[in-house]
C-alpha cells in the first residue's frame, strides 16, 4: 500500500492549459447621424400646430366629460341640461380628434426624433428643460392616446381605473405642452410660416419644397381617412362609411348599441318579475309597472351618447322624473338619486342635480322607439336625460330618492 502511494506521488502534476480570451475592443459611441431633409424645425412646427390643436380640443372636451360624469358638489346643481345634443357633440369631438392624434403624434415624433440623440444630451439649463418637457410630453401623450384607444374598444389590460388616471395624466400632458411651448417659443416663432426668419434661413430646397408638401399632404390625408371612417359612430350621416370605429350607431337591440348587457350587470328575469318603483321623499310611495304605465306619458327624441364616442338619436317614452319626485313631496329645486337593480358596477347609484331632475325632457323611460324596453336597454325602466353621458343614463331603475 505504501509503495503504491509513493508511486502516485512521483507522477508529474496535471495542469490545465492556460485559457486566453481574445481581446475585445468596444467601438467608441457615436450618436447616429440623420441626413433626411424633413427632420427640421419647419416640419416639426407645421405638424406641431395640428397636434397642438388636437391636444387642446381633447383636453377641453375631456374636462367637459369629466365634470359631467363626476361633478363636484358645488357644480352638481348647475350642470346644464341643454342643448340636448351638447354631450354628443363634445364627446364625439373628443374621441374623433383623439383618433386623429394617432396619426399626428407619430408624424410629429418622426419629424423630431433625431434630436433625441443629440450629444452631449444636456448642454445648458434651457436645453435640460427642453429635454425634460419633451420626455414628459412624449410619454404622457403616448399614454393618453394608447389608453384612450383601448378604452373605446372596451379592453382594459391594466390594473388601474381608467377614468381617474386618464384625467390625471391629461393635466400632465397640458402642463408639459405649456412648458414645451415656453421653451421652444423662439424656434416655433422662427419657423411658423414660409416667410419667418428661420424658414428663410433654410437652404432653398428645404424651405417649403415638394418633399415637405408631400409629407404634410400625406399626414393630412391619413387624418382625413381615419376621421371619415370613424366619425360615423357619432355623426350618423357618415354611418355608412363607419369602417374603423368600434361601434356602429345602428347595430344592437332595438337598433341601438349596448355597452353593458343585463347579464353583465347581473340583472336576471327573476329580479324583474315582481318589479316595482320605489320613490322616497317626504311622501314616499311605490308603483308597479302597470300603475306606472297609467300615469300621464311623455315622449322625447333624445340622443344617447357614450364616453366611447358613439351616439344615436331615438324616441323615448315614459314618465317625467320631475312629476314622479313632485308626487313624493320634492321641492322645485330638488335633485334625485337613482338606484339600479344592478348587483355590481361603478354606476349602480347615480345622482342628478337640479337642472337635470327638473328638465321636462328627463324621463323614466319605459319604451324605446315605440317598443317596450329590451332587457339590455334597461327593462322595466331606465333614465334618459338630455346632454348627459351614457353611463349616467341608468338602466334597470328600482328606486328614486329625492335630494
Amino acid at each position: 500500500m505504501g509503495s503504491r502511494i509513493a508511486r502516485y506521488r512521483n507522477l508529474p502534476a496535471f495542469r490545465l492549459p492556460a485559457l486566453r480570451l481574445p481581446h475585445v475592443r468596444l467601438p467608441a459611441f457615436r450618436p447616429p447621424a440623420f441626413s433626411g431633409r424633413l427632420h427640421d424645425p419647419r416640419t416639426a412646427t407645421a405638424i406641431g400646430r395640428w397636434l397642438g390643436v388636437a391636444l387642446a380640443v381633447c383636453f377641453l372636451t375631456g374636462l367637459i366629460s369629466h365634470f359631467l360624469q363626476s361633478p363636484p358638489d358645488w357644480l352638481a346643481d348647475h350642470l346644464p341640461s341643454r342643448p340636448v345634443w351638447g354631450y354628443r357633440l363634445t364627446q364625439g369631438l373628443h374621441v374623433g380628434v383623439g383618433l386623429a392624434a394617432i396619426v399626428l403624434l407619430p408624424a410629429k415624433l418622426w419629424a423630431v426624433y433625431p434630436r433625441l440623440f443629440v450629444w452631449p444630451p444636456v448642454r445648458s439649463v434651457r436645453h435640460a428643460l427642453e429635454r425634460l418637457s419633451v420626455a414628459v410630453l412624449v410619454a404622457s401623450g403616448v399614454f393618453q392616446v394608447l389608453t384612450g384607444l383601448l378604452n373605446i374598444a372596451e379592453w382594459y389590460p391594466w390594473p388601474f381605473s381608467f377614468v381617474p388616471v386618464h384625467y390625471a395624466v391629461a393635466w400632465v400632458v397640458a402642463g408639459s405642452v405649456l412648458l414645451h411651448l415656453a421653451v421652444k417659443a423662439p424656434e416655433i416663432r422662427a419657423h411658423w410660416s414660409r416667410r419667418s426668419a428661420g424658414t428663410l434661413a433654410l437652404p432653398d430646397e428645404e424651405r417649403d419644397g415638394p418633399d415637405r408638401r408631400a409629407l404634410l399632404l400625406g399626414v393630412g390625408a391619413a387624418v382625413g381617412a381615419v376621421t371619415v371612417t370613424t366619425i360615423g359612430q357619432s355623426f350618423t350621416p357618415l354611418a355608412s362609411v363607419d369602417l374603423l370605429a368600434p361601434r356602429h350607431p345602428g347595430y344592437g337591440p332595438q337598433g341601438l348599441p349596448v355597452n353593458r348587457t343585463a347579464a353583465a350587470a347581473g340583472v336576471t328575469d327573476a329580479a324583474v318579475r315582481d318589479w316595482s318603483l320605489e320613490v322616497l321623499g317626504p311622501r314616499p310611495y311605490r308603483l308597479t309597472l302597470a300603475e306606472l304605465g297609467q300615469l300621464p306619458p311623455s315622449r322625447a327624441r333624445l340622443p344617447i351618447a357614450c364616453v366611447e364616442g358613439w351616439s344615436v338619436d331615438a324616441w323615448w317614452s315614459g314618465v317625467r322624473i320631475r312629476d314622479l319626485i313632485e308626487r313624493a313631496g320634492a321641492l322645485p329645486d330638488a335633485g334625485v338619486r337613482v338606484v339600479s337593480l344592478e348587483v355590481r358596477g361603478a354606476y349602480r347609484v347615480m345622482e342628478m342635480g337640479r337642472e337635470y331632475a327638473q328638465d321636462p325632457l328627463t324621463l323614466l323611460a319605459l319604451r324605446l322607439n315605440g317598443e317596450v324596453l329590451s332587457a339590455d336597454h334597461g327593462f322595466p325602466a331606465r333614465i334618459i336625460a338630455p346632454n348627459r353621458p351614457g353611463v349616467l343614463q341608468t338602466k334597470w331603475v328600482t328606486r328614486l330618492e329625492v335630494l
